[in-house]
């Protein structure tokens, strides 16, 4: 389907409060430790390219940032090919996503058109389960939603029906949610965004009924959904009518409540000076936005090019502004294109959501066993969003003879970790009474609580010469002797 085409049919219906977008057709390393700074000489390791401090007891390490591009968990561009529902995803490809693209997200758009007035059959939700058993193979995440048709007629079902087939899709929801990276509300209308709909208040016009309608739906979709997942609303305005118009802050961000679970996608960044129809009140929800963002999810794509709206300057800025995490990169071409041109899309490209990197670590040289091991740890957020999804962190040693793992938790959260800001983490961790005595390497580990196994799903740091990819470990550079 062609989205352009599309718009230039439904321009007569852009106002203030209209919405007219439619959805998306994007081995161990080892090195020297690092010593004490105590006598305030500082060299660099010519090996490493690390700074190092002099001879002691504790050492501080500098660590060399990278600009280069690398697939990372739950950030991004992002793949969308096709109807989720019709089109089997392909392991092989979607592995070439990852290992050739630096892809590590696709999207999901599962219709359900068949099913307006009946439960959905047990065939279609095999075909999710298929869907999502393939993303899972492939080390991937899935951008989900549900719709029930692509047609401007909106033939979607009603309130009741939506109900009844999000009790069927829960156990799905629970089952593999940790590979769904969020969902998008969905369900309401025309490619589920919720503006052409016979159920719910059509093309702009919405009763306070049709309120309580959608909103019967959203809260539905947070309880079937495990409530460590976001959902995402296409507009402000979608969130500010039905929850509230105040951003959500820092006390209540991450608690499970429905404003703290609830984020936003656009699906016609820059296309237009309202994004055809995404804001109502640039002079209040941009403010809203920015501020919200802060601690939910954000991510869509763009549709139409709109120079010089479209452009580099305004893409730079509104998607760090609006902390984007993820984007397609299938839609649309002209758009992606031109930023291609204007210099900005690698730039663009590696700053989408988290992009975590180690600036300097502190470590002691020896630790008893039963005692303390205290560890800070300087790191910098360059990208344009923090992880929001629950992860991981834990500080690792590692037996240098034996190879033995041994993983202490941190208790810092890594989705504080604020976009363009620096962080520490400070901390001293108990070294367990059992750790045989010995030389070890510190690493730092961010895996994702549910797919720990799976080093893919681990967090990469943005530096030179600390990423092990068969352990899913960064190393910190450093040894301490355990006695």
């Amino acid at each position: 389907m062609r989205k352009l085409a599309r718009y230039l049919t439904l321009l007569s219906f852009l106002g203030a409060s209209t919405l007219v977008a439619p959805s998306a057709a994007l081995a161990a390393i080892t090195a020297p430790s690092a010593t004490n700074t105590a006598t305030t000489v500082t060299h660099r390791n010519p090996a490493t390219g690390f700074a190092q401090g002099g001879a002691g007891g504790r050492g501080t390490v500098t660590y060399s940032p990278t600009t280069a591009d690398f697939p990372n968990p739950e950030r991004g561009l992002y793949h969308h090919t096709g109807d989720c529902d019709k089109n089997d995803f392909s392991l092989a490809t979607l592995q070439s996503y990852r290992t050739g693209q630096n892809i590590s997200l696709v999207m999901c758009v599962f219709y359900l058109a068949e099913f307006r007035t009946s439960p959905i059959s047990q065939a279609a939700l095999d075909q999710l389960q298929q869907q999502l058993d393939t993303v899972r193979a492939a080390g991937l995440k899935m951008i989900l939603r549900f719709a029930y048709t692509t047609s401007t007629d909106g033939a979607d079902a009603a309130k009741d029906r939506v109900l009844a087939h999000l009790d069927q899709l829960k156990p799905y929801l629970n089952a593999n949610k940790d590979v769904i990276y969020l969902m998008q509300a969905g369900f309401i209308g025309a490619w589920g965004e919720w503006y052409y709909t016979q159920n719910f208040g059509n093309a702009g016009t919405v009763t306070a009924t049709d309120w309580a309608n959608r909103k019967a739906v959203v809260d539905k979709l947070l309880s079937v959904l495990p409530s460590s997942r976001m959902v995402q609303l296409r507009t402000p305005k979608f969130k500010r009518t039905l929850y509230a118009t105040t951003p959500v802050g820092s006390g209540q961000a991450y608690g499970g409540s429905a404003v703290a679970r609830l984020g936003h996608h656009n699906d016609c960044f820059l296309a237009s000076p309202d994004d055809y129809g995404t804001y109502e009140n640039a002079a209040v929800e941009y403010p809203y936005l920015e501020a919200d963002t802060s601690y939910v999810a954000m991510g869509g794509e763009t549709c139409n090019p709109n120079p010089p709206r479209s452009d580099c300057p305004t893409a730079k800025d509104e998607l760090s502004r609006f902390h984007w995490s993820y984007l397609n990169t299938d839609y649309h071409t002209g758009v992606l294109g031109s930023w291609s041109a204007g210099g900005c899309l690698a730039e663009i490209t590696r700053s989408l959501g988290y992009r975590l990197a180690l600036r300097s670590g502190t470590y002691p040289s020896t630790a008893a066993r039963g005692g303390a091991l205290p560890v800070t740890i300087t790191l910098r957020n360059d990208g344009y969003a923090a992880p929001f999804n629950p992860r991981g962190l834990e500080l690792v040693l590692r037996n240098t003879s034996t190879g033995a793992l041994h993983r202490l938790p941190l208790s810092a959260d890594p989705r504080r970790w604020a976009a363009g800001a620096t962080s520490t983490i400070s901390q001293t961790v108990t070294v367990p009474a059992s750790l045989p005595a010995g030389r070890y390497a510190l690493l730092l580990g961010l895996p994702d609580p549910l797919l720990s196994a799976r080093p893919e799903y681990s967090i990469r740091l943005a530096n030179e010469g600390v990423w092990e990819p068969a352990t899913g470990l960064n190393d910190l550079r450093h040894t301490v002797t355990i006695s």
